[in-house]
């Protein structure tokens, strides 16, 4: 019905029919490429959308695998570190018994060895010809209220003969106060031939108030001592002796030696 009224329309007005369908065809065509515009836009939103979703997704749980690895890393460095402090404690609570055991068998400082043999000391011959010079020195803690000093500077002896020396501490205090203390030997080579038979070291000296008591050193050097090409030169050995304040009822003896 429509095409025979069109063609007629056509052939009155043949330029207007012409001029209708230029004037429409672009609006139309505008028309319908925004529609497609919209619905492409409209597809592609959701999907760019939901992609950025899961881009944070993903970069949350990246987030929070390293903030747990870098706990985890936290508390393993924590650990070492108390580990540590633990430790430093520890050694410091053990630090004369170890000084003790370590001199014990390395001769450091002249450390005297437990259980000398006595048929040694006693047949051991002084080799005459090599004299050495043993001086005394004697010092304290800064927190040491003694008095301590050695009754003589110094002694000739030679080895393989037994020596006797004294030191002499005294409490001038009104209240009694227990020491103990360390030594050593110079030149630290020589320790190791160094030998005492009696002494005071690393064991509690109780004095009361005003108290004053000498201490006895009882002592040798070994024979071997002129048999060591680098003790050729060494005429002059120094022992010295260091009081620090003990605690009240520590004990700290000489390991190896028995007390009745």
């Amino acid at each position: 019905m429509l095409l025979p009224l069109l063609l007629r329309q056509s052939v009155r007005c043949p330029h207007v029919l012409i001029t209708q369908c230029v004037r429409t065809r672009p609006c139309d065509t505008a028309r319908a490429l925004h529609s497609q515009a919209e619905h492409f836009l409209q597809r592609r939103l959701p999907l760019r959308s939901h992609a950025q979703s899961r881009g944070a997704k993903s970069r949350s749980r990246k987030s929070k695998s390293q903030e747990e690895d870098w706990k985890t890393r936290n508390k393993t460095v924590l650990t070492y570190i108390a580990a540590a402090g633990v430790g430093m404690i520890g050694l410091s609570y053990a630090a004369v018994p170890l000084y003790r055991l370590y001199c014990q068998a390395a001769g450091l400082g002249g450390t005297a060895v437990a259980g000398h043999d006595a048929d040694l000391v006693e047949t051991m011959k002084p080799v005459k010809e090599r004299v050495i010079k043993v001086a005394f020195n004697a010092d304290r803690h800064a927190s040491m209220q003694w008095n301590f000093r050695p009754q003589q500077t110094e002694i000739f002896v030679v080895p393989g003969e037994t020596a006797l020396a004294f030191y002499r501490a005294k409490n001038p205090t009104d209240k009694p106060i227990t020491g103990i203390s360390t030594y050593n030997v110079v030149p630290f080579d020589a320790g190791q031939y160094f030998n005492k038979i009696q002494c005071f070291c690393f064991e509690e000296q109780r004095l009361n108030p005003h108290e004053e008591v000498d201490m006895p050193v009882f002592f040798y050097i070994d024979p071997e001592f002129d048999e060591d090409p680098r003790m050729a030169r060494v005429d002059t050995i120094t022992l010295s002796y260091t009081f620090f304040e003990a605690k009240e009822g520590q004990k700290l003896p000489l390991p190896g030696y028995s007390y009745n």
